[in-house]
């Protein structure tokens, strides 16, 4: 069913919206995936924060017109599942974990900080930790040195600790006899 003139202005204007938000577009083509794989896909990227929408490709290269995405506008030929995140790896990610699983989901391209990427570049931006993860390392860095002092001091006053016990004994027994 083919859209009309204003039902396509629309759809320009909600991807340019969401373009417009976005730090990452993936490209992928889904022949031959089913409707219940489609569903499945869509539902993972709800969940992940990621805008999934299947498009025309004209109306795709007009909605990333004057955006960062403008790069990867030569790449939009073919039955192809656009993929915009807020996230910097949400939306290669979701799409490469997914296509892992399913040969039919192919991962054709993408763009990020105003580059094109190819789907080597899409794979490894995928293959990069969510900001959640690298805060949470980052973290665990910062507070290495720090428990590692509390357990060499916990280790000190033990080892004294033990010492002192043995030796006050001794000499409470001294003074009494």
């Amino acid at each position: 069913m083919s859209l009309n003139r204003n039902e396509k202005q629309a759809v320009v204007t909600e991807v340019a919206a969401q373009a417009a938000r976005s730090q990452t577009l993936a490209l992928a083509e889904y022949r031959g995936l089913t409707v219940a794989q489609l569903d499945q896909l869509r539902r993972t990227a709800r969940a992940q924060g990621v805008y999934l929408h299947v498009l025309k490709n004209t109306l795709a290269r007009r909605a990333v017109a004057g955006t960062p995405f403008e790069v990867a506008a030569e790449s939009m030929a073919g039955p192809l599942i656009y993929g915009f995140s807020e996230d910097a790896v949400a939306a290669a990610k979701v799409l490469a974990d997914f296509s892992k699983g399913n040969d039919k989901l192919v991962i054709k391209a993408g763009a990020y900080s105003g580059k094109s990427l190819d789907a080597a570049g899409v794979k490894a931006l995928a293959a990069i930790p969510s900001k959640e993860v690298l805060l949470s390392q980052l973290l665990g860095l910062m507070q290495s040195p720090v428990s590692r002092m509390a357990r060499v001091l916990a280790a000190l006053s033990e080892k004294r600790g033990e010492g002192a016990p043995a030796e006050a004994p001794a000499a409470e027994a001294a003074p009494a006899a």
